[in-house]
């Protein structure tokens, strides 16, 4: 392999970096865009840099940042330099996702119903009856299969050795991979050449993969089912992913106002009049699907949902209830719910955590908030997190307090050396740490992409990704080493 392609490029020491190795050499998935550098040079990855950006202008890819009060729609940002990894270690991963979600769907199901393993002294059982996301009118409710969480979005970091780790999972309305999609399109537009030099298996089948997971849920098996999407509407930040799964799917995207429940039935209003509803996929958080039972002041959602779904009349994904084991402090305990449910050792393992929770963790913590990264337990989008080692004392200090405060609220995880791969900044490539959020469904079947939603820190040196706090993405590239 030419060494050419990286010639100068500077890796982050004691991080794994994606695509170069150690002697500077393009790692072997990586061949074919360092033979496009090589080929070209990189005034042509400026260019198509350039062109990428057009394309995603003109395609209206874009997504909502939330500054000052304000709503600003931006383009989505989307670095030329995709991110690759061999099948061989990436089947590998994702039998590790889908035996996580599998058990995690146990454990929902069975902390709605006998709570085997709160009586077996697996978890506390405080710990979990009084999490904020176990809803109380979901008990005794039987969702199709026992599954609760149909759709994850797990976060996937490497350690300095380059091995897979899971940061967290994202069950409740898990989002981004609409943009997995696109930014797929945008680079085979942009990269004809390297589709064509390289074996990259496609993600293009997640949003059939996606109805036929929703169609298995339906009430009324034997026929086609009617399938929505239920969006908060135009003002949420995701919107674009709600119109484009809807319109990738063929089914219909509706707000609340388009739903009625009538004789614990959902019906769509049409034109046509009334389409009864078998199957609703929703973007809106649980406490703001039905004002009868959660949130009377809710202006999202319907009136009578809860009923309808408790009856088996209609199936939702999401199931309300399953935000319960999204809880980054019910996190620390998943390779233990793996072992009960399944009997199995975690394929993949979690980030080392500590609950503040705990006296002699919390006490740990408190010690050494200089050298940790602290969570608080039920936050996303990158929001109240403390980088210990690039907090000012200041900051640490008032986050102490808060753990003091509400130790139950916060776990805390070593700083890690999250892995980089080359990114175009002002013309040049740097090394930018990245993660990695794969999506698995679970219904009469379990399924997982082929890859995911690669975020980038494109701040030197950041270890925050979110897109909401400036970070990009890259398209990630699973390439067939198996031939």
């Amino acid at each position: 392999m030419s060494q050419s392609a990286f010639q100068g490029y500077q890796s982050t020491p004691g991080c794994f970096d994606e695509l170069v190795d150690n002697s500077g050499q393009a790692r072997p998935p990586a061949g074919g865009i360092s033979r496009f550098i090589n080929r070209h040079g990189p005034d042509e990855l400026c260019q198509r840099q350039e062109l990428l950006n057009q394309t995603i202008s003109s395609m209206g890819v874009c997504f909502t940042l939330y500054s000052e009060g304000q709503n600003i729609d931006r383009a989505w940002p989307l670095d030329v330099v995709p991110r690759t990894i061999p099948y061989t270690e990436w089947r590998q991963a994702s039998a590790g996702l889908m035996q996580r979600l599998q058990a995690l769907n146990l454990f929902i199901d069975d902390l709605y119903h006998e709570q085997k393993i709160l009586k077996d002294g697996i978890l506390p059982a405080d710990l979990v009856l009084e999490s904020r996301n176990y809803l109380a009118p979901c008990r005794g409710i039987s969702p199709r299969y026992g599954v609760w969480a149909h759709i994850c979005g797990t976060d996937l970091v490497r350690d300095g050795d380059g091995r897979f780790l899971v940061l967290e999972d994202n069950l409740r309305v898990p989002s981004g991979v609409s943009y997995m999609l696109e930014n797929r399109t945008v680079m085979k537009r942009v990269f004809p050449e390297l589709f064509a030099d390289s074996f990259i298996y496609p993600v293009d089948d997640y949003p059939h993969q996606l109805w036929r997971m929703l169609a298995s849920l339906s009430p009324r098996q034997g026929e086609t089912p009617n399938i929505v999407v239920l969006t908060p509407g135009v003002f949420n930040s995701a919107y674009f992913e709600h119109s484009y799964l809807a319109q990738q799917m063929g089914v219909a995207l509706v707000e609340n106002t388009d739903l009625l429940v009538q004789d614990d039935t959902v019906y769509m209003k049409t034109l046509r009049g009334l389409q009864q509803v078998d199957v609703i996929y929703r973007r809106v958080d649980d406490v703001f699907i039905d004002p009868e039972v959660f949130r009377p002041d809710s202006v999202l959602g319907v009136p009578g949902l809860i009923r309808a779904w408790a009856k088996g009349q209609v199936a939702i994904a999401n199931a309300p209830g399953s935000g319960v084991a999204d809880d980054k402090v019910i996190y620390a305990y998943v390779p233990q719910i793996i072992e009960y449910y399944l009997g199995e050792k975690p394929k993949i393992d979690n980030v080392p955590t500590y609950l503040c929770l705990d006296e002699k963790q919390r006490q740990y913590v408190l010690a050494n908030l200089d050298k940790l990264v602290v969570k608080p337990a039920n936050e996303s989008g990158g929001y109240g997190i403390l980088i210990g080692p690039r907090a000012t004392e200041q900051e640490r200090q008032q986050m102490a307090e808060q753990i003091k405060a509400n130790p139950r609220n916060f776990i805390a995880q070593p700083t890690l050396a999250l892995s980089t791969a080359p990114t175009l900044c002002d013309g040049v490539l740097e090394p930018r740490h990245l993660d990695l959020r794969p999506f698995i469904l679970q219904g009469a079947e379990l399924y997982c992409t082929t890859g995911g939603l690669s975020r980038v820190a494109l701040k030197r040196g950041s270890l925050v990704v979110n897109s909401s706090q400036g970070g990009g993405s890259k398209d990630t590239w699973i390439i067939n080493d198996e031939v």
